[in-house]
């Protein structure tokens, strides 16, 4: 079984992983904790950490059965079939939402070094430093194909 990526209808990423975790299906919608502000009051708010994506463990003959759900629209293509997501990435953004702080000492990065990250989700992983200022660094991880900005305290 492999994991793939489905695009849903806005704000219908929730209600698609419940149905197809109904149907006895894999699912994997990575969700962030906000604060919204209304006019009287503040609230937690679970929200999709990708809007209108879901992932999604399945044989290749179930695919017609993850299309019929309401809510989504297709599977996200790469080189005209649907994409295939790694393992590792699944268990990377997995890591992520339990345990997003990490502790990274960036003194002595400079602009284009490449640096090995000892620690964390993104640990054995290559980054090449963009931007270094007193407040962040810009890094970005090829492999993943992301742009991480660490913030200095």
């Amino acid at each position: 079984m492999n994991w793939y990526a489905l695009y849903t209808k806005p704000r219908s990423e929730k209600k698609v992983a419940q149905k197809l975790e109904a149907m006895g299906i894999e699912v994997f919608c990575p969700l962030v904790t906000s604060i919204v502000q209304w006019s009287d009051r503040k609230k937690k708010v679970q929200k999709p950490l990708l809007n209108s994506y879901v992932f999604v463990k399945i044989e290749e003959e179930s695919k017609k059965n993850v299309l019929g759900v309401s809510g989504v629209v297709r599977f996200v293509y790469w080189l005209g079939k649907p994409a295939l997501i790694k393992d590792l990435e699944i268990e990377t953004m997995q890591q992520y939402l339990t345990n997003p702080l990490v502790t990274v000492a960036v003194e002595d990065w400079k602009p284009n070094d490449k640096v090995l990250l000892k620690e964390g989700i993104f640990k054995n992983r290559v980054g090449i430093v963009k931007n270094n200022s007193v407040n962040q660094v810009t890094l970005v991880i090829e492999s993943l194909g992301i742009v991480l900005k660490i913030q200095k305290h």
